[in-house]
């Protein structure tokens, strides 16, 4: 809001300086013979007492009176001139023929020059010389008084504009961030009044269908792992019951079973991590050994799989205020994607930057993600043509819940190709 604030002042301080320059030259050039007409009328008393004082003394006693007009004319300089001698125009020396005075006008239509004829071919020329520097600091001062003055009234009527807006530009980030009760309480009176009122009721709406779309997925969710945990608790009581060569494909079903509720369960967690009204837990916590943590529940299938992986921190990481509990979702998710798709290294690495933020990296040497999927990937239930299949491509909702979980704590996740050659989890904590 400071840059447009910005620029239209300076706009108008450039259409006002251009306007300074231009429109007056261009009045007065479109009224030249008016503004010449006028300053006659002006500068005749002046030119007849001039005159007068050199025709009251001989020709021979002018030079005499031209030095005593010129201290009492000063600082308006005044000279004796042959008219011959003088730069004049042909209309100019056409008037002064005729006994005729002329005036010479500068800026703004005054004149600037007044020259009268004496007769005998001499004239007197009378000159205003420019301004001193104290007298154009003076006007120049009053040209930035008045831009003051245009900032001051352009403030006062921007002052409000401001508020309103950046309220609006808050309660639209607030909404971003999942705080879906969040309004612009600005006053109907308001030049932006309407705008906020359309505003407000997009929100109104959007809060309605978004706690209805949670409610129903909490409902369903909940509603569904009852038969399901029943469906579970039967099948295994029904092992003993059925013939041999039919336990095979009773355990599957159980599988299967397991399979669903443990979507069900992703599901509510992606939906909890939605909810910004959830209170979040904040504590300070060491990320390395977090990190290690997380990885104990993986070191005996890395191995098993002759997985080489490796854990880099800096030797001065301090210890970070976050949520463990999400920080923790999050990294196991981002490692088990790592070892679904990795060949033969998993490296992760901790390093603070120059601005006190912690930069999290899972990295693995698999065949990568193309750049045109590396947003798409964190959307819900989507997964790479690749993983299409269960058994590598699970339900699509880790790298989702990973996003979340990080956002919700002021952080970032994104993706990008790893020196490794597979695909590089960057996951930027803030300090604090």
């Amino acid at each position: 809001m400071l840059k447009i604030l910005v620029r239209l002042y300076l706009v108008i301080i450039v259409a006002y300086a251009g306007a300074l320059l231009l429109i007056p030259s261009a009045i007065v050039g479109a009224f030249q013979e008016r503004f010449i007409a006028y300053n006659l009328d002006q500068t005749k008393g002046v030119k007849t007492l001039v005159v007068r004082q050199f025709q009251q003394a001989p020709r021979e006693n002018w030079p005499l009176v031209e030095q005593e007009l010129k201290a009492a004319f000063a600082p308006i300089e005044l000279q004796l001139q042959r008219m011959d001698d003088a730069d004049l125009l042909p209309d100019e020396r056409a008037r002064l023929v005729h006994g005729l005075h002329v005036v010479r006008i500068a800026e703004w239509g005054y004149y600037q020059t007044v020259l009268a004829p004496l007769g005998e071919g001499w004239l007197v020329r009378l000159h205003a010389p420019p301004d001193p520097v104290d007298i154009n600091v003076l006007s120049w001062g009053v040209t930035v008084l008045i831009g003051a003055a245009l900032l001051g009234c352009l403030l006062l009527w921007v002052w409000p504009h401001w508020r309103d807006l950046e309220r609006l530009k808050e309660t639209a980030h607030r909404l971003g961030r999942g705080e879906m009760s969040q309004r612009t309480h600005i006053s109907p009176r308001s030049n932006i009044g309407e705008l906020a009122g359309v505003f407000d009721t997009m929100a109104g709406d959007l809060e309605r269908h978004v706690n209805q779309q949670r409610e129903l997925l909490n409902a369903v969710s909940h509603e569904l792992r009852t038969p399901l945990t029943r469906l579970d608790f039967g099948l295994v009581l029904l092992f003993d019951e059925v013939p041999p060569a039919s336990r095979k494909r009773l355990l599957e079903l159980v599988g299967h079973v397991r399979e669903l509720d443990e979507l069900v369960l992703e599901l509510l967690s992606y939906s909890r991590l939605g909810n910004a009204d959830q209170p979040r837990e904040r504590v300070e916590v060491s990320l390395l050994e977090l990190v290690d943590s997380v990885l104990g529940a993986f070191a005996e299938e890395l191995d098993s799989r002759g997985v080489q992986w490796e854990v880099r921190a800096d030797n001065t990481l301090p210890r970070f205020v976050l949520d463990p509990r999400l920080t923790a979702r999050a990294v196991q998710n981002l490692v088990r994607n790592a070892m679904r798709y990795c060949d033969r290294r998993l490296l992760l690495w901790l390093r603070l930057e120059a601005d006190g933020a912690c930069l999290l990296t899972v990295e693995d040497d698999g065949i990568g993600i193309p750049p045109e999927e590396r947003e798409r990937i964190f959307q819900p239930f989507y997964r790479l043509d690749r993983s299409r299949d269960r058994s590598t491509g699970g339900f699509g909702l880790g790298l989702a819940i990973s996003r979340r979980a990080i956002e919700g704590q002021g952080g970032t996740l994104t993706v990008r190709q790893s020196p490794l050659g597979g695909a590089q989890f960057r996951v930027r904590l803030p300090a604090g």
